[in-house]
């Protein structure tokens, strides 16, 4: 009996040659093609692959099965971003975008990635419906049928996404501005759009190395070790932008190779398209994303709302009403204007053109926002644990059993999805378990990064014992 295949928060992942293979690939295409005939009249698909392992191979195998259901496939040349699907899925009109990625998983991962034809994640429910009528076997000979088919159109994506971002930004405010700016792609499907977007910018890994060097293309700061030490020695870099696997993720570092979180992020980006550039709109982030969002929201008179963790969730409420900024503590943000959908390029670029046009380095505009919401400091700690520590943790949470972490006295709780205990406006921390590992996540934000420290591990040993 074939393994039952899931899709997570964001698709379906799975190491290649063990649960991720052509035949398993050939039955969620079987169901996603299945589920356009039943939902639309004349369907059609957008598809592309990132830099993994196999993705031609994988991608071949899907449209070969969309073109033998009747489907009319366009296909991306070479390897594109996941930003690059969703915006073909709107401008060429497709049903769906299909993307072959694993985003920031690990190199022995792949993945499939649904995409709607609005521009981001296909919505939950819709893709709990394909799941649900994933065949046992795909039956389908892939052998016998040719790619040489009047039902396959063969799309420059990437060329599509350029001439998109020049016709929205500034490049040549940027480019003149002085900047020196960096940009590391992390080995990932980025890598070659912004060569032609700003070609000035100084590049890291940007190769096709479906091995990553063996690491998580995730742009989070203990996986940007090459690009902090660059930035340092070099002493000469005013911002740095780094992209995941799928370049759908931001990471960024000001001159003095300083991490700057999501968090930091999403505020400037309010603060640019409100402030500056006269931009309104709902503000929607994630649950573990800071709560000062709110404070900068309520200042310049924006709506907010904090939804679940997924940015499907966001996406949701993108498509349906004006929404300015819709974030996540993970690195994935949308912003009006584009797409709903997490771009790391394009958070890089309104960075990068906010610095150009202002005048002002990443930590002025950074001062900027505290002087709204005061200065903050956040950091992530995974704890990996026994699951039975783990399901006695989150049932002590239920419970309402945690007063106090060490001397900070619990005032209020958040349940939207997960723990999150306020100490007071300024401090809180969070507690989340993994639905897929014996792993929980904590999250923390103080004033100083020493405090954030402080308030995880008296947190762990609160917890853990």
């Amino acid at each position: 009996m074939s393994k039952k295949i899931k899709f997570g928060t964001d698709g379906w992942r799975a190491i290649i040659a063990d649960d991720y293979t052509v035949e398993n690939v050939a039955r969620v295409t079987v169901a996603t093609a299945e589920w356009l005939k039943q939902n639309f009249d004349q369907p059609s698909v957008v598809i592309g692959h990132d830099c993994r392992f196999s993705g031609a191979l994988f991608t071949e195998t899907a449209v070969k099965v969309f073109i033998n259901a009747g489907i009319p496939v366009k296909m991306a040349i070479g390897f594109v971003s996941t930003p690059m699907v969703s915006l073909g899925a709107v401008k060429l009109g497709c049903s769906v975008g299909v993307v072959i990625t694993a985003s920031h998983n690990p190199p022995s991962y792949n993945g499939f990635k649904l995409k709607s034809h609005h521009g981001g994640p296909l919505s939950p429910e819709k893709v709990q419906e394909v799941e649900d009528i994933i065949p046992e076997v795909s039956n389908i000979d892939l052998a016998s049928i040719s790619m040489d088919s009047d039902l396959i159109e063969v799309i420059d994506l990437e060329t599509m996404y350029v001439d998109h971002a020049k016709a929205n930004f500034d490049l040549d405010a940027i480019e003149k501005s002085g900047l020196v700016l960096a940009y590391d792609a992390m080995y990932g499907s980025g890598q070659n759009a912004l060569k032609r977007l700003l070609p000035n910018t100084h590049f890291l890994h940007c190769e096709n190395n479906p091995s990553f060097m063996g690491q998580a293309p995730e742009p989070i700061a203990k996986n940007l070790q090459e690009l902090e030490s660059f930035i340092k020695e070099r002493g000469d870099i005013d911002c740095a932008l780094a992209t995941d696997g799928d370049a759908d993720r931001i990471g960024l570092y000001n001159g003095s190779g300083e991490f700057i979180d999501s968090h930091h992020i999403i505020l400037l980006l309010i603060h640019y398209l409100k402030h500056y550039k006269g931009m309104t709109g709902k503000v929607a982030t994630a649950f573990s994303t800071t709560p000062r969002v709110k404070v900068m929201a309520d200042h310049y008179g924006l709506e907010s709302e904090v939804v679940k963790i997924g940015f499907k969730y966001i996406a949701s409420i993108m498509i349906e009403e004006d929404v300015l900024v819709g974030g996540e503590e993970s690195g994935g943000i949308a912003t009006k204007g584009h797409i709903p959908e997490r771009d790391g390029i394009w958070m890089g670029l309104i960075i990068w053109e906010f610095m150009a046009k202002s005048g002002k380095t990443l930590d002025d505009l950074i001062r900027e926002v505290y002087e709204i919401v005061g200065p903050f400091k956040f950091e992530r700690s995974d704890l990996h644990i026994t699951e039975e520590l783990k399901q006695k943790i989150v049932a002590n949470c239920k419970a309402d059993h945690y007063k106090s972490f060490g001397e900070y006295q619990v005032k209020e709780v958040g349940t939207i999805d997960g723990f999150k205990y306020f100490f007071d406006e300024n401090r809180w921390v969070m507690i989340r378990p993994s639905g897929t590992e014996p792993v929980l996540r904590t999250y923390a934000e103080a004033p100083t990064m020493e405090e954030v420290r402080k308030i995880l591990q008296v947190t762990k040993e609160t917890i853990c014992g």
